[in-house]
This record gives structure tokens, C-alpha cells and sequence, in this order.
């Protein structure tokens, strides 16, 4: 037992979310700021961004990250990167609009792969970084209708392992947190959007739809996730590299 906090090695550090206005990306992006993380809030919604970025002492960066073009080439100065702004749109393969899919992938493997490319020359030059990738359980496992979402979050499963090959020998370290369904206010609002289609209780939709797969009778909370990426960002964490971290209540141990 070495007595080291979890959040050790980060104070001070410049951490760098997406999507970090709601939602796990505001739950991250809290938590590294309360191990003493310097943190940049990256959103399109501007407000919300400001409002988060303001609570945590955070600074904060507005941008569309699905417009790719704009990003190609930058140079950002970071030591932590979490990706984690996302989409979702469901639909069958045959009607699935190229616009659609050509936006998912771009919001979720293009922009995390420039990111990626921007930040790591300050990391290897400083010789310490941490990328983190917030995949999903579609990052491992199909479901039907949700074609795009899954092939984005499989590549950036592909991603996160080559971005960890490359980084180690740099102090670099790569890995990916793929959870499952997450308390957060976007599938609350699913939870009673389904309640009132399917004319059920919102208890029943949870216990039918959310965790039908799920061994845990609950589902994870925003910050028991962000828990995981302090972790991961900390100095414990300095050889784990190239893994995907499952939070899915036991879904895929069936």
C-alpha cells in the first residue's frame, strides 16, 4: 500500500473534454478538476459549456466537433485528452441516411483520431500523456438499428489500440471506457419517452429495456465513470494502456 491518492500525478495538469457540457462529459471533466486537473470544457453549446467551465474553475472551448475539415492540422497543448462528445440516431441499414452515418462517424472516430493527432507531439515531447477514449459497450457488441453508432465506436476500439502501441514507449497511455447504459439526463429523458409510447410505468421501461441485459439491477451513474477516467488519468494507472474498461452491470458476460 503506497497511500497515494487516486488522483495522483494529475494536479495541475491540462485535461482536455469533449462534450463536457452534460452528461459524462461534465462529470469527467468535474472530477478531474477536483484532483486539481486544469480543464478545458469543449462544446458545442456554449452556454451550458460556460456554465460548467464556471463551476469547476475550468476554461472552455466551443466547437462542432463533427466539422472535421476545421480540425485537420491544429496543434492543441494538452496532457489529458478524453473524448467523449457524441450522437446517436437509430435506424434500419437499408434507410439508414448517409448524412447521418457520414455525422456519427465523424463526431466519434474522425475528431477523436485529429485530437489524438494534435496532442500527442506535447505529449511526447513532455513524455507523459493520457488519452482517453470513451467507447461503449457497442464498441464490443452489436445491436440492431444502430449501425453507424457501432461502427464508429468499433473503430475507435482500433484507435485506442493503435494510439496506445505508438504512445507507450513515449509515456503515452491509450485506453477506453465502454459503458453501458448511464444515468445520465439524456437517457432519463429515453426512459420516459418510452414510458408514455409503450403506455407502461417508467420503472417497467427501465426494468424491460435498460436493464434487460444487466446483472446489476441499476444503472452506472455519470460519476462512477468519471471516477474510472480519474483513475485511468492518474499515475497508478501509468501501465495500463490499450484496454477496454467495461462498465455494463455484467451485459457482456452473457
Amino acid at each position: 500500500m503506497t497511500g497515494r491518492p487516486a488522483g495522483a500525478g494529475i494536479a495541475g495538469k491540462r485535461a482536455l473534454v469533449t462534450g463536457a457540457a452534460s452528461g459524462l462529459g461534465r462529470a469527467i471533466a468535474s472530477t478531474l478538476a477536483g484532483a486539481g486537473a486544469r480543464v478545458t470544457v469543449a462544446d458545442i453549446d456554449a452556454e451550458a459549456a460556460h456554465a460548467v467551465a464556471e463551476e469547476i474553475g475550468g476554461e472552455t472551448w466551443i466547437a462542432d466537433f463533427s466539422d472535421t475539415d476545421a480540425l485537420d492540422g491544429i496543434t492543441l497543448e494538452a496532457d489529458i485528452l478524453v473524448n467523449n462528445a457524441g450522437i446517436q440516431w437509430i435506424h434500419p441499414l437499408e434507410e439508414f441516411p448517409l448524412s447521418e452515418w457520414r455525422l456519427i462517424n465523424r463526431l466519434m472516430l474522425e475528431a477523436p483520431f485529429l485530437l489524438t493527432k494534435a496532442v500527442l507531439p506535447g505529449m511526447y515531447a513532455r513524455g507523459w500523456g493520457r488519452i482517453i477514449n470513451l467507447s461503449s459497450i457497442h464498441g464490443l457488441r452489436a445491436s440492431p438499428y444502430k449501425s453507424a453508432y457501432v461502427a464508429a465506436k468499433h473503430g475507435l476500439m482500433g484507435l485506442t489500440k493503435v494510439t496506445a502501441l505508438e504512445g507507450g514507449p513515449h509515456g503515452v497511455t491509450c485506453n477506453a471506457i465502454n459503458p453501458g447504459y448511464v444515468m445520465t439526463p439524456i437517457v432519463q429523458r429515453q426512459v420516459a419517452d418510452q414510458a408514455q409510447t409503450r403506455g407502461i410505468g417508467e420503472e417497467q421501461v427501465m426494468e424491460d429495456v435498460f436493464l434487460a441485459h444487466s446483472a446489476v439491477p441499476r444503472l452506472a451513474e455519470p460519476e462512477e465513470i468519471a471516477e474510472l477516467a480519474l483513475f485511468l488519468a492518474s499515475d497508478a494507472a501509468a501501465v495500463i494502456t490499450g484496454a477496454a474498461h467495461v462498465v455494463d452491470g455484467g451485459w457482456s458476460a452473457g
